[in-house]
């Protein structure tokens, strides 16, 4: 059982983040959950890596002097799962926002698809998604791109040691990949829709290992939740 200067000193916690929930969101909730358990006043609490809303699985979550490990799981490879649908695009490369355009898809065949996985593997050039975190000027990218503002982004050294499909279903390809920091598994899905002479966007995606940490050792925020409040009974 964990005590309250268990926290304090220092706990990894590994959160299965819920679909619709920024990394942020579910930080607070950790820290609310810890702050209301042991009547603390503040406590530090941070993440090593962020996942989007429409993204789930495995974030791991510092609390006390383990926030100073954060950089190193933050360095770490990453394994994600997901689906890009192919035949249309949206602006944020994911569903965040609406199809804006739609392409053929009768030429692509499975044996195109294993092809192009190819151009995708090793240490490859990435251009981040205008829909982004990323600051330019003081300003993040996504801000520029919902005010309609063009801003020049500059490409990303990355590196993807593992790109395998795992089913084909229609539109849907679903895949593994074991990348590097810094990678944006969204421009994956729209450049793999343009190397496919089509287009693409990414409509699922799950983080599933961060370095030696697996989401199936993880829980959600109510399960922690639940346990902390066990611990005041």
């Amino acid at each position: 059982m964990k005590t309250k200067e268990d926290f304090l000193d220092g706990q990894t916690l590994l959160i299965d983040k819920p679909l619709g929930w920024s990394s942020f969101q579910a930080v607070n909730a950790i820290k609310w959950s810890i702050r209301r358990a042991f009547d603390l006043k503040k406590i530090k609490v941070g993440h090593a890596g962020t996942l989007d809303p429409l993204a789930t699985g495995l974030l791991i979550i510092c609390t006390g002097k383990s926030t100073k490990k954060i950089n190193d799981y933050q360095a770490q490879e990453k394994e994600y799962t997901g689906t890009i649908t192919v035949g249309s695009s949206t602006p944020s490369y994911d569903l965040e926002t609406e199809i804006d355009a739609t392409f053929p898809t009768h030429h692509i065949t499975e044996e195109l698809i294993q092809q192009t996985t190819q151009q995708f593997t090793g240490t490859i050039q990435q251009l981040p998604p205008v829909f982004s975190a990323l600051k330019k000027d003081g300003k993040r990218l996504y801000e520029y791109a919902r005010e309609g503002i063009a801003v020049e982004i500059k490409t990303r050294e990355i590196t993807i040691t593992e790109f395998e499909i795992t089913n084909i279903s229609e539109n849907d390809i679903f895949f593994r990949v074991v990348c590097s920091k810094g990678t944006y598994i969204r421009s994956l899905a729209h450049d793999f829709g343009k190397a496919l002479g089509s287009g693409a966007h990414l409509s699922s995606l799950r983080r599933t290992k961060i370095g030696d940490f697996n989401v199936n050792k993880a829980i959600t925020t109510e399960s922690f939740n639940t346990l902390l409040q066990s611990l005041g009974e």
